[in-house]
């Protein structure tokens, strides 16, 4: 797993109000974003930055853009402007297969699971472990389950019984299978798009100390959500968007729940515009 690299260049950083990282530190950027859909600006000259071993909370209101930024970084779109650097180096995001290949992996909110599969199955989709015998390729289920379930108990996720199929999971379950299957097959980036929407109280605590295992095991991590009590308990940095527009970013220390609000409903500005 990659960790925090040391402040190598104080000329090459970016800064919050009292806190520098190092260029070096950053592990995914995506450089002056511009995005149109014709005439409109779904992003406008955005510059994001995940530094590495961080989770950063993307913030913003519906139509700030944050699906659309999402998308950029993960492959699933290009920009109309703008550059994507993974470890400091310039890429052209092909696909979402490129991206991962790259080491960026994306959770929706639809979670992309096979419903009719176990959890192993689904976690090694695509990726199976085989042997071969007389010429035939035999799945190993039995190493599949024990990588699996070996990976959620890391993680703090348990499965009573590992052999149900994900339809019959939990919202919770699920969604920390469909987690569990992105992380699994990186050890570098982490998207995961409203993981904690729609689930209960309890399921949503197990959800965000699975963020902060995650965390803990070297995974640089991009948190989209609307409630602001869960950006706050799990991410490092916080990035707000709103109409396109980057309009502000913070470390946790440097700021409060009130300013956050204010950022994404964009009462800042007005105080700004009425000073």
């Amino acid at each position: 797993m990659h960790g925090t690299g040391r402040l190598t260049d104080a000329r090459s950083v970016f800064e919050g109000r009292n806190h520098v990282v190092a260029e070096t530190d950053i592990i995914l950027e995506g450089r002056n974003i511009t995005k149109m859909y014709g005439g409109v600006h779904a992003l406008r000259d955005v510059t994001f930055r995940l530094p590495r071993n961080e989770v950063v909370a993307l913030l913003g209101d519906n139509g700030a853009g944050k699906s659309t930024l999402v998308k950029i970084l993960s492959g699933a779109i290009s920009p109309t402007e703008g550059q994507i650097l993974v470890e400091g180096r310039q890429v052209e995001l092909a696909s979402t297969r490129h991206a991962k290949e790259l080491g960026i992996e994306t959770v929706y909110q639809d979670l992309a699971l096979v419903d009719c599969l176990s959890i192993e199955k689904n976690i090694y989709l695509g990726k199976e472990i085989v042997k071969r015998y007389l010429g035939l390729e035999v799945l190993q289920n039995r190493a599949m389950k024990k990588g699996a379930l070996k990976f959620l108990s890391d993680v703090g996720i348990t499965i009573v019984d590992p052999d149900r199929t994900v339809e019959k999971l939990s919202g919770g379950q699920r969604h920390a299978v469909a987690i569990s299957k992105g992380a699994f097959w990186t050890e570098k980036i982490l998207i995961l798009d409203e993981p904690t929407a729609a689930l209960g109280v309890k399921e949503t605590g197990r959800i965000l100390n699975m963020i902060l295992e995650l965390k803990k095991k070297g995974l640089s991590i991009i948190f989209i959500t609307h409630n602001m009590e869960h950006a706050f308990l799990v991410a490092d940095r916080f990035f707000v968007l709103r109409v396109g527009e980057k309009v502000g970013e913070r470390r946790k220390e440097e700021t409060n729940h009130e300013e956050i609000v204010k950022m994404i409903t964009g009462a800042i500005f007005m105080e700004n515009t009425r000073a």
